[in-house]
């Protein structure tokens, strides 16, 4: 205890509060954030049932900070690969897609609440953070939309719909990663990655006019 005395208390407290929202993923993920008391994710990071209070209002609260976190990471991942002039709109939305499996291969289990407890969530928390949500699809529609303009990909398909066959094709394999209706490992990752592209891009691709 003595070498925790020289620790700031900014620094301790923010490491009481990851402790209390990694305690919580592992909760959320095996019993379901309905079915789980805040006394639960108190038991499970080892601490006062009073000190989760401290830190967050309520249950609610606790999830809305899991899902922010993650999600405007991603947000931010997609913001940066649209900026790079270099890359193609099969190398940004393959980078998408990669980062998407890598976060699940990371952290199943936050990947599992989010999907289902939030994103999957239309009712409840889904609706609460349905403009979050939206802002992916429009950033990846505007991926699709700007390959469009300069002839990538064809223009049959609206970049609003391709955005959302993409991601939804995305969360269905991790979906089933989650209920483990789909073999999972390092093989399925990277084929998953593989696929979800080729089945969207290769939808989208335009096809050079014969002669």
């Amino acid at each position: 205890m003595a070498a925790r005395n020289d620790v700031p208390r900014s620094r301790l407290a923010t490491e009481k509060r990851r402790l209390i929202l990694d305690a919580a993923v592992r909760v959320f993920a095996q019993q379901g954030f309905n079915r789980c008391r805040v006394s639960d994710i108190a038991d499970e990071a080892g601490v006062a049932y009073g000190l989760v209070y401290h830190y967050f209002r309520s249950k609610d609260e606790v999830l809305d900070t899991l899902f922010l976190e993650r999600w405007n990471v991603m947000l931010d991942v997609i913001r940066d690969l649209d900026g790079q002039a270099d890359l193609t709109a099969r190398d940004k939305l393959s980078a998408i897609a990669a980062f998407i499996v890598e976060s699940y291969r990371h952290d199943p289990d936050l990947m599992k609440v989010i999907i289902v407890e939030v994103t999957r969530a239309a009712n409840s928390f889904g609706q609460t953070h349905i403009e979050k949500i939206t802002e992916a699809y429009d950033l990846i529609a505007g991926i699709v939309a700007r390959a469009q303009a300069d002839g990538t990909f064809k223009d049959t398909v609206t970049p609003r719909f391709a955005a959302l066959a993409f991601y939804g094709a995305i969360e269905q394999v991790l979906s089933g990663w989650i209920f483990e209706t789909l073999p999972r490992g390092d093989e399925e990752y990277e084929q998953a990655k593989r696929l979800v592209v080729e089945t969207i891009c290769g939808g989208l691709d335009a096809v050079p006019a014969t002669a």
